[in-house]
């Protein structure tokens, strides 16, 4: 549990960090004053003034905010250096900037297990790679680098073998022949049931072969897997508003628990995780709804069409709508990571 925690706080700080350095590099790139540059919410555990800008950690690590003044016009007292005083595509800027950051980053940290650690390609041989923690595969003592030989005395030739036996065994008992450094052993175990899925598991991946790219190709490589994934990512938000497909949904907890589960497979299972969590950030950030970025972004355009900003009224709704939309959506993603967890069975 302490392991989880950890390896959440580290990847969420990490992400917000990187978000709100994007709003506050924007604020100041196009003369905005920023007074606060937070890391968490809450009490201050931390700060430090650094000219105008005053640098803190909060007790929360759920988030993170800029305090640009101006943002409130009522409360402007930057005058020209204020948020509500700059041209409408410097706000717009500023406001993408946030999630821009959550779409870029990915980018240097796929480059970065491109070049240092290779490009993998799943392998088609019957050789064990990761082993999750806890799962029936490592509580029967099989071992990454373990050869399949049979499974309930069927010979086992592909990996494709070992993905058609153990969902055909579904959740009985299954004997398993394996190679480690020569010799054959054979263990037993029970799959358990993947409700997620709809399918039976052992915690099991294929090995891998890796190919060592040069800086170039990393960074193509980086670029292009960064690019497959937003593209997923936005089809299946369109399915989902379609009605083609059903929202599954992770809360905080959710997140906390996959995070958990991936740091101790190790570190850079641990940062391919976090740039895919980044990409999910940036995206839901942009979409149009208030309280968020993409909402904040619809303003500033509807402002820019009509010459001036929505009235206080209007703004004050609008926020009131989505503020109550992101509790409602955060309260229903933590009733399925609570009942996945805890009553999946």
């Amino acid at each position: 549990m302490v392991y989880t925690i950890a390896a959440s706080i580290l990847v969420f700080g990490f992400l917000v960090l990187f978000h709100e350095l994007g709003h506050f590099a924007l604020a100041k790139w196009t003369g905005m004053r920023v007074d606060e540059f937070a890391i968490g919410f809450g009490p201050r555990i931390w700060s430090k003034k650094y000219g105008e800008t005053e640098y803190s950690i909060r007790c929360i690590p759920l988030g993170g905010f800029n305090d640009i003044a101006g943002m409130n016009p009522a409360d402007n007292d930057a005058g020209d250096r204020g948020y509500c005083a700059k041209p409408v595509w410097k706000r717009m800027l500023t406001i993408l900037a946030g999630p821009g950051m959550n779409l870029i980053l990915p980018i240097f940290i796929f480059a970065v297990i491109f070049f240092s650690v290779g490009v993998s390609t799943p392998s088609t041989r019957p050789e064990l790679g990761d082993i999750l923690p806890d799962k029936p595969a490592a509580m029967s003592g099989l071992k990454k680098g373990d050869t399949i030989r049979r499974i309930n005395d069927v010979e086992i030739h592909e990996w494709s073998d070992i993905v058609r036996e153990i969902l055909a065994n579904g959740q009985k008992s299954m004997t398993v022949d394996y190679v480690r450094d020569g010799k054959e052993y054979r263990t037993t175990m029970v799959p358990e049931y993947d409700k997620q899925n709809n399918r039976p598991v052992v915690g099991i991946m294929s090995s891998s072969d890796i190919r060592q790219p040069g800086l170039f190709e990393a960074v193509y490589l980086a670029v292009y897997k960064n690019g497959v994934i937003i593209y997923e990512m936005l089809n299946g938000l369109v399915k989902i508003f379609s009605g083609s497909a059903a929202a599954e949904l992770a809360g905080p907890i959710g997140v906390m628990q996959m995070t958990g589960e991936v740091a101790q497979i190790g570190f850079v299972p641990l940062l391919h995780f976090a740039a895919v969590l980044s990409l999910n950030l940036g995206i839901i950030n942009l979409l149009p709804v208030p309280a968020l970025d993409g909402g904040h972004f619809v303003t500033l355009i509807i402002e820019g069409l009509r010459g001036k900003p929505l009235g206080d009224k209007a703004l004050h709704y609008t926020q009131m709508v989505g503020i109550t939309l992101l509790i409602a959506l955060m309260l229903f993603a933590t009733k399925n990571d609570i009942v996945r967890i805890f009553f999946a069975g």
